[in-house]
């Protein structure tokens, strides 16, 4: 995969990303509520435009803008995520994130840079952890050697990498490295902003559906390091 001249990766040629884009703004574009649009905007504290899709009619869409059309390699998703992130507007970056987490079985780790770019471009929760939890956790899953860049991420200077880190696991039930879960969470038990912390309670709470005692023995050793807000939510469903 290259990137420009700025670091950003590359758009590769993709005639089947050309189908898709062109079907996608046409359907999304004669579909936009401008009285929903606002709201929608409002309530994702402005980091990006809407349309005024709703999830339902949205989806729908999706799926004729995709009919008939070929299962993609990973050169057409990238280039469909990539395209989808120069659009403004958010549903765009919603059909992407829908697009990699359907195919993302057809790509390899090299697909993991794209995942970056997007997680660290229009950064909010609504793309990020979805991102996080079923595209870069199936590739380093995939591939172990990617635990290596997960060691990096968690100690990001972006929150947004840094909590990917954190939740990319949080699928994998008894498959999850325990030891690195937890590793994770103490490194950032320190940081003082909110997304963060609720990624730490959110990772430990769904892990602890997999072996609940595990989680309490780790917080009883541990949970002087850790906000009140990461504890509640570990807890949650278990308690102390």
């Amino acid at each position: 995969m290259g990137v420009t001249a700025t670091g950003t990766p590359r758009v590769p040629s993709s005639a089947l990303a050309d189908t898709v884009l062109e079907r996608l703004v046409a359907a999304y574009g004669a579909a936009a509520d401008p009285e929903r649009a606002a709201p929608m905007r409002a309530y994702m504290k402005d980091v990006a435009p809407f349309l005024g899709l709703t999830t339902p009619a949205r989806r729908a869409l999706s799926r004729t803008v995709v009919e008939g059309l070929p299962r993609p390699d990973e050169a057409d998703c990238t280039a469909v995520a990539l395209r989808c992130w120069q659009l403004p507007e958010r549903e765009y970056h919603y059909f992407a994130v829908d697009y990699l987490r359907r195919h993302v079985a057809r790509c390899s780790s090299g697909l993991l840079p794209v995942a970056r770019h997007l997680i660290t471009t229009v950064s909010w929760w609504d793309t990020v952890d979805l991102l996080a939890a079923h595209v870069v956790g199936h590739l380093v899953a995939a591939d172990p050697k990617l635990t290596a860049d997960m060691d990096a991420w968690i100690v990001d200077d972006d929150l947004w990498v840094a909590r990917t880190a954190l939740l990319h696991q949080l699928r994998y039930k008894e498959r999850t490295d325990t030891g690195r879960l937890f590793t994770y969470c103490l490194r950032q038990s320190g940081h003082t902003d909110f997304f963060i912390r609720k990624a730490i309670g959110w990772c430990l709470r769904e892990y602890a559906k997999t072996d609940p005692e595990a989680v309490r023995e780790f917080l009883a050793r541990e949970r002087g390091r850790f906000a009140p807000l990461s504890v509640r939510e570990a807890l949650k469903n278990i308690g102390d």
